[in-house]
């Protein structure tokens, strides 16, 4: 029993981490495994319009190369807005999420959890942003500020989802290509909905 409590103590000891803690042992490792992701992609893969390349891991998952200027599953990207407005967004959430730690509004261990995840997120997409553009064939003559604005997230992960056709037709059942990133934002997401439900539930019981 004494052996079994002591496996525990260090899985304990995450949960309650410091926000500094927090970046070094969860935020840290999910932003490089992002940005290595993406870079096998950058390296390994032509430009879109350059070529095309589709590993084919199973009959529904592919790894493709995408490259998107708006959020996450592509939402708005193509648009003239989209790169300057996306730019700036992660800087106020930045901001926002590090002013809510400061007053205590992430106190519960999920909610914690969750912003570690949403940082990874949010700084794997913001530093393509800020490189990604300098390495495009098409704007290689192009002025510092002209190659900053062309700037995108590079997606790679293709997964088709049974009835997800039926939901977008002109999907034919793909789900939008999507990076780790978007992975560590969507489950941060999920994370906060769960942990803001359980302490609404807590306060109602207490009050009973």
């Amino acid at each position: 029993m004494p052996t079994l409590r002591r496996r525990y103590i260090p899985i304990l000891t995450i949960m309650n981490l410091s926000f500094r803690n927090l970046l070094l042992c969860i935020t840290l490792p999910l932003f490089l495994l992002d940005q290595i992701s993406k870079w096998w992609i950058v390296l390994s893969f032509p430009e879109p319009g350059y070529g095309v390349r589709d590993i084919e891991l199973t009959s529904w998952f592919h790894i493709i190369r995408v490259h998107n200027q708006g959020v996450a599953f592509g939402m708005g990207n193509g648009t003239t807005w989209a790169p300057l407005v996306f730019f700036f967004v992660p800087l106020l959430a930045l901001t926002g999420i590090r002013y809510c730690w400061k007053k205590c509004v992430f106190h519960s261990k999920e909610s914690r959890i969750a912003v570690s995840l949403l940082l990874a997120g949010i700084f794997g997409n913001f530093t393509d942003r800020l490189f990604q553009g300098f390495h495009l064939v098409e704007f290689a003559g192009e002025s510092f500020w002209k190659r900053l604005s062309e700037g995108y997230v590079v997606d790679f992960i293709s997964i088709w989802l049974p009835g997800f056709g039926k939901i977008m037709p002109s999907s034919q059942g793909w789900w939008p290509t999507f990076n780790i990133a978007d992975s560590c934002i969507c489950i941060a997401a999920g994370l906060l909905f769960f942990s803001g439900f359980t302490e609404e539930k807590k306060k109602s019981l207490a009050t009973k």
